[in-house]
């Protein structure tokens, strides 16, 4: 198998730097969150706001459940939802799933990313985005590294850079699990 699964958190480029690698190796991609709001029917934001965070989360675990149980990307690439690995449940099955790549940036760089469009952000709508993104950040940092196989940070790095890093473990990944 060599299904790569980016998770990190939100404003990390997870689904820009996926669907890139997806384009240049012909595989397959997935969006966790795309795939629940086709699935649902309606926007993460409103899903949140119409059936609550919690519902939100049990999504993302029949998802997860799905994706280990199939074919689905099995030769591809998957971006995650930022806050997928907060269940314990949710972790054990990313490692299920594939190669899990934590794209990891500095709080400042993810604010810089964030500013502006906190809107179709549920967890960030209407909070102070400096103190929010500090604290899901401190509360899911470790999660994170607790999931992760191989840590891919993108501080000062171009979109080649973290792509060419991610082509690397791609084609590592059908070998045998590692962390760098």
């Amino acid at each position: 198998m060599s299904r790569i699964i980016l998770e990190g958190f939100m404003g990390s480029g997870k689904s820009t730097y996926g669907r890139v690698l997806s384009k240049e190796f012909l595989l397959p991609f997935l969006d966790t969150d795309k795939e629940i709001e086709k699935k649902e029917g309606q926007s993460i934001s409103e899903i949140f706001e119409k059936k609550g965070e919690a519902y939100f989360r049990d999504l993302e675990t029949g998802l997860l459940k799905e994706l280990s149980r199939s074919d689905i990307c099995l030769n591809g690439v998957i971006s995650l939802g930022g806050g997928m690995p907060v269940r314990e449940e949710n972790r054990l099955l990313m490692k299920e799933c594939g190669v899990v790549v934590y794209i990891r940036g500095s709080e400042e760089l993810l604010k810089e990313r964030l500013r502006g469009k906190s809107e179709k952000r549920p967890l960030l709508n209407g909070e102070d985005l400096d103190s929010r993104v500090k604290s899901l950040l401190t509360e899911r940092e470790g999660l994170y590294l607790e999931a992760a196989d191989v840590i891919v940070d993108i501080e000062g790095k171009e979109i080649y850079e973290v792509v060419n890093e991610l082509k690397m473990i791609y084609n590592r990944s059908g070998r045998k699990r590692y962390k760098v």
